[in-house]
């Protein structure tokens, strides 16, 4: 890998990490239409970290606040009711399904999901299923002719159990084209939390996963085409583009809705299927070659 596809893929990571349409599938398919080699699992793993290091610090504050109160939980009965102890502990348990699968589907994540063709089908399907979360939610906010005004549910009413769905949710984005924040957010809205809570949640859900993922793949840096010096680089970059993009993201969805994406990931997928189909793209592309 060259340090200009390594900065180009950088930048890609740090854009798509956050908003609802897949990084990784971004990030492969930057290689494909490029004629580049596939970067593989492992790069996409790493330079997720930087992006990740862009969350700890935007929420900083409140990471903060949840250890603080996670730890002082283990030993004080009375913390245990604290929202942000609680927080802390639907963050552990939202995290098991990805774990779990993640180990589980490794090779798979590695290899056949990679296709481009599984890649055009999640794209639009979650694309459909975005914008039905977010026209639900839409639906309780304005209300309508012949409906009332909904509340919808904020971060102090997050559940074990709703904990857990997010944490399915999460464990779909293994498969590129699905996107993490797309997944939980569409089921965080489907629950009936607001746009700005299913957010929140869904970026500090990603924490200990993506860490996890990221130190767990230091071990395949540096191994075929993708050597450690672009890999760096890529990760630094993801960083500073990923920390303007979360905080441009978080400002959008308190007054917009998420249907610009949707039609982007619709029509990307169909686009996608039309050059797989007239064999302008193979759906290994650039992965024979890496």
């Amino acid at each position: 890998m060259s340090w200009f596809e390594s900065f180009i893929l950088g930048l890609v990571q740090g854009l798509t990490e956050f908003l609802p349409i897949s990084s990784s599938a971004h990030l492969r398919l930057t290689a494909a239409f490029a004629g580049w080699h596939d970067p593989g699992a492992a790069f996409t793993a790493i330079t997720q970290i930087g992006t990740e290091t862009a969350v700890l610090i935007y929420f900083r504050k409140d990471i903060a606040r949840i250890v603080t109160a996670w730890f002082r939980s283990l030993t004080d009965k009375a913390m245990r009711r604290h929202h942000d102890a609680q927080m802390g502990w639907l963050v552990i348990v939202g995290s098991i399904p990805i774990g779990v699968l993640g180990v589980t589907l490794k090779d798979q994540i590695e290899g056949p999901f990679r296709d481009l063709r599984l890649i055009a089908t999640t794209l639009i399907v979650m694309g459909i299923v975005l914008g039905v979360a977010d026209r639900l939610a839409a639906r309780d906010e304005i209300g309508g002719r012949h409906r009332v005004i909904r509340e919808r549910k904020t971060l102090e009413q997050l559940s074990v159990r709703d904990g857990l769905i997010y944490g399915l949710c999460q464990a779909m984005a293994l498969i590129p084209g699905v996107s993490r924040s797309g997944a939980t957010i569409s089921g965080g809205l489907l629950m009936g939390y607001t746009r700005e809570a299913a957010a929140r949640y869904s970026f500090l859900l990603a924490i200990p996963a993506v860490l996890a993922s990221g130190l767990f793949e230091l071990k395949d840096a540096g191994e075929g085409h993708v050597s450690w010096g672009p890999t760096i680089f890529a990760t630094f970059i993801a960083f500073g583009v990923g920390y303007a993009v979360i905080a441009w993201f978080m400002k959008f969805i308190t007054t917009k809705s998420f249907m610009p994406f949707v039609i982007y990931r619709i029509l990307l997928g169909i686009l996608l299927f039309i050059l797989v189909g007239t064999d302008v793209l193979s759906p290994q592309a650039g992965e024979s070659a890496g």
